[in-house]
């Protein structure tokens, strides 16, 4: 029956909605200048000059490496659903939700020529009461504006001023090789990323207690520090350690060429020509088994083995040990364009890892590739492939193949996680297609099937934290491979030769050369057979001859 007035239920609920609505964020309209934010690099101001509402609105200016940042903690409580919001003006604008304890919470414009609102929403994980949120812009871009940030869901309680964080301990050299070094400190509580300082110049901003340093010369000696940051600031800097890059030549890690070709084996018949491993075309350096199957235990995955791929598990395992012996590399690839898996705790987490490497110990699997293509958790995913790491060993094959979406940004949760475990990572091979246009690394669009989409996408990761050794190309190896994006082999080439040796660029040519990109990636050998191994026969010696 209905009645005109509220019941005492559903008023107690409206009373709820309205709290619930409250703005979470303290100085929303910057109308107090900065107090409760905290700008990268001194980026900020408040501007009195424009404003979506009141007075004033934040006025941020990106400049070299420091992306204008702007921060603030807000108390939130756990399990709970928040949406998040904001109005911008100016050119490649983001808005984000970090240290959510599940997946964290971005979006972004390219263009707003006058105020638009961005808005996003996220939940809270079991054990999170405070959230980081924020707004930056792009390198080389002008600067943006920002006002009326809100955030609507159940408030905690008052987080009060943050606090600078300590200063890093247990700064130490890692790995070196002729052109990077990886460095390791202690965790401090209560940082949001790390500071990397070379020669007293900042050059890196890492999300976890790891990084590695790139682009460097030779026998060459340089000294480092970190700090730590947070929404209070930033923390003194760490003792200074001393690490020399090694002498050049030599190549390769895990076993994998310095430059290598990896393509995909189909465990299925889609209409390619069907393939054993055995008969995989010799071009290909790192091949990867395509799928892997997920169970209805979260994190947990299996092998199910055609008969296209090999008429019995023997002869599939004596294919995996030839090939090994022959000098490549045979992993077993999770995800695809239609298969997934849920990794989103630490029990998935440590399922997925001991799983994986009982796939490995099974079937003599030399790794992983991660391709899942519906999202990914870059908190938890790095929590399994350390867990993996930490089992196999210093021979771990890992490799990635995000779609181009996914590596737009370093605030991705594909491009996270490549960087949380970039010390173990192999390459990342990016699918460059089934995409249309995207943005470049000098904020120009660029059509898929070009070599300037190749180049100034992959330039995104070779400026964005990856080492050039960890960055290869994927393409279709035919037209029927993929829906879209395909190029020609002498395309690849030209791309390859452009970012390796600045030679036979199109429209876009990058600042510098990345001699030790790793190389190419074709979805697949068995589409790459039926169109007469052109691509393979093509790409393949090609990758083998860069410098």
């Amino acid at each position: 029956m209905l009645t005109s007035g509220l019941s005492a239920a559903s008023a107690g609920a409206a009373e709820g909605a309205t709290k619930a609505a409250a703005n979470l964020v303290k100085n929303p309209g910057f109308e107090t200048g900065l107090s409760n934010w905290t700008c990268s690099g001194g980026s900020g101001t408040a501007d009195s000059t424009a404003a979506h509402s009141g007075s004033s609105a934040l006025k941020a200016t990106p400049a070299g490496q420091d992306n204008a940042r702007c921060a603030q903690v807000v108390s939130v409580l756990p399990n709970s659903d928040y949406e998040l919001s904001a109005w911008v003006k100016g050119s490649y604008i983001y808005l984000g939700a970090g240290g959510t304890g599940t997946t964290d919470a971005t979006t972004w414009t390219s263009s707003a020529a006058d105020w638009k609102q961005l808005r996003t929403t996220f939940s809270t994980g079991p054990d999170t009461t405070s959230v980081t949120v924020y707004t930056h812009g792009w390198y080389g871009q002008p600067a943006y504006f920002a006002d009326d940030v809100n955030l609507t869901g159940p408030g905690g309680g008052d987080p009060g001023e943050p606090q600078l964080p300590a200063k890093p301990d247990g700064l130490a050299v890692g790995t070196v090789t002729p052109t990077s070094v990886e460095l390791s400190w202690t965790a401090v509580q209560d940082a949001e990323a790390y500071n990397v300082y070379q020669d007293g110049r900042k050059v890196q901003s890492a999300p976890g207690s790891t990084a590695k340093l790139t682009g460097l010369t030779p026998s060459t000696s340089y000294d480092f520090q970190v700090s730590a940051v947070n929404g209070a600031g930033e923390s003194a800097k760490s003792a200074t350690v001393t690490g020399r890059t090694s002498a050049e030549g030599g190549g390769g890690d895990n076993g994998v060429p310095r430059h290598a070709v990896t393509g995909y084996v189909q465990n299925f018949d889609n209409g390619a020509r069907t393939q054993q491993i055995s008969d995989v075309q010799d071009a290909y350096d790192i091949i990867a088994v395509a799928f892997a199957d997920s169970t209805a235990t979260p994190g947990e995955i299996v092998f199910n083995l055609d008969p296209a791929l090999a008429p019995s598990e023997a002869e599939f395992k004596s294919d995996i040990a030839a090939k090994q012996a022959a000098g490549k590399s045979v992993i077993i690839s999770v995800g695809g364009e239609l298969g997934n898996v849920s990794i989103a705790d630490d029990a998935s987490a440590t399922r997925f890892a001991n799983s994986t490497y009982a796939l490995m110990q099974e079937y003599g699997f030399d790794g992983v590739d991660i391709d899942l293509e519906h999202g990914v958790n870059s908190v938890y995913l790095s929590k399994a492939l350390r867990q993996l790491s930490a089992k196999a060993g210093p021979d771990l094959v890992l490799t990635m193949a995000p779609q181009t979406l996914d590596m737009q940004s370093t605030g991705t949760q594909y491009f996270q996680l490549a960087l949380n475990v970039k010390d173990i990572l192999t390459v990342v091979n990016t699918q460059y297609y089934n995409s249309g246009a995207m943005l470049g690394c000098d904020q120009q669009v660029y059509s898929q099937g070009s070599v300037d989409f190749l180049t100034a996408l992959a330039c995104i990761q070779l400026e964005g934290g990856l080492d050039a050794s960890q960055v290869g190309l994927g393409t279709p190896a035919s037209p029927r491979g993929a829906g879209g994006g395909h190029v020609s082999p002498s395309v690849v080439n030209s791309a390859l030769d452009c970012l390796a040796k600045g030679t036979n660029c199109g429209r876009f040519t990058p600042a510098k050369t990345y001699p030790a990109l790793r190389g190419a990636m074709t979805w697949s050998t068995n589409w790459d057979a039926l169109n007469g191994n052109a691509w393979s026969n093509a790409v393949g010696p090609h990758v083998h001859g860069l410098p």
